[in-house]
């Protein structure tokens, strides 16, 4: 099996010909909302153990890179009410340039006779509209795919074994078959691709940083299971 790393959500930087936009916004960009905060710090602990990883740095407010085409939310209510012929200029600028290069890259692969499994290295708010997230790691996938279900069993088999504290949930706190970026590729790729989100908990994070050892448990743990 060889590795993807992708993250969708690494970064919330506004490109200058946008940032009148986001003139009152900066503490939104700053939220998790315009962000995952981590998850780039632990996409950088794992991008040893991948053969191709690639992180997206613009906020998700001023197009949703994790959205396809068409989705309510592809665009935030900063950028919702923008012409349509500015829309399709941000999409071509900085949406569709990231989502083909991956796949490109994936194609190659898998026309090389490769199996690929992406991870797509998110994060999450403990604490959503009143209610607390109730795990430390989410494992979202596709329950119809048995490939992605057994390699998320011994995914979780291999980070209790590196530390049997810490709280693993199978399609939590989102689901593996919502819109997003893996489901669409999961289509374009119907064999020897498995599409994972791995969802890790902000609470582990401060100041973009996650807690060393919680990286490195989730590094030691996959770094078993890839061997």
């Amino acid at each position: 099996m060889n590795l993807i790393l992708t993250c969708e959500h690494a970064g919330n930087e506004i490109p200058q010909e946008y940032e009148q936009l986001f003139s009152e916004a900066q503490e939104v960009l700053e939220t998790h909302r315009g962000y995952d905060p981590g998850a780039l710090d632990l996409f950088q602990e794992l991008s040893p153990l991948a053969v191709f990883r690639q992180e997206y740095m613009i906020s998700r407010l001023l197009v949703e890179p994790n959205r396809s085409l068409g989705h309510p939310q592809l665009f935030s209510e900063f950028t919702a009410q923008l012409q349509e012929a500015q829309k399709e200029q941000i999409l071509e600028d900085f949406y569709i340039p990231y989502r083909t290069y991956i796949e490109s890259r994936i194609g190659d692969l898998i026309s090389a006779g490769k199996e690929i499994v992406h991870i797509s290295v998110h994060s999450f708010t403990p604490e959503l509209n009143g209610e607390v997230r109730n795990a430390d790691i989410g494992l979202l996938f596709d329950p119809a795919r048995k490939s992605e279900v057994k390699f998320c069993e011994r995914f979780e088999e291999s980070l209790l074994q590196q530390n049997e504290n810490l709280r693993v949930r199978f399609n939590y706190p989102y689901l593996g078959i919502d819109d997003g970026f893996t489901t669409y590729l999961r289509q374009k790729f119907p064999q020897q691709y498995l599409g994972i989100e791995l969802e890790v908990n902000q609470k582990f994070v401060q100041n973009n940083k996650m807690e060393k050892h919680f990286k490195n448990d989730i590094f030691e743990a996959l770094f078993r299971l890839m061997s």
